[in-house]
């Protein structure tokens, strides 16, 4: 396992994800950053969920996941949602887009319920 585990927030699940999504240790992550680490998740195919991207943010500044409240959440928020339309915007390819195609994948309105 990568030392990912090591910055606060960031469970074993997680740095499975952040490996399999390009950014194998925490040097990597505090290279990019939170954000940009967030969009490799979503490339990577994970879902879109607030909490995951505050985590990273929180995690990255040595400060307990649930240390976001007010104006930095809401600043945080609007961030997150940008970022999600952003990758969103991202044509579907092979299986995903036959998948999408025919109903059973993540076309945007059933991503519109993440």
């Amino acid at each position: 396992m990568s030392d990912l585990t090591e910055i606060p927030n960031i469970g074993p699940a997680t740095a499975r994800a952040l490996i399999a999504a390009g950014i194998p240790d925490s040097a990597a992550l505090r290279g990019i950053g939170a954000h940009e680490a967030y969009r490799r998740l979503l490339m990577a195919g994970e879902r879109p969920h607030f909490i995951g991207y505050y985590v990273l943010h929180m995690g990255l500044q040595g400060r307990s996941w649930n240390d976001c409240k007010g104006a930095e959440k809401g600043d945080l928020r609007a961030r997150f949602d940008a970022l999600v339309a952003e990758v969103r915007g991202v044509p579907l390819s092979g299986i995903e887009a036959e998948l999408d195609r025919i109903g059973l994948g993540n076309s945007s309105t059933s991503r519109k319920k993440s």
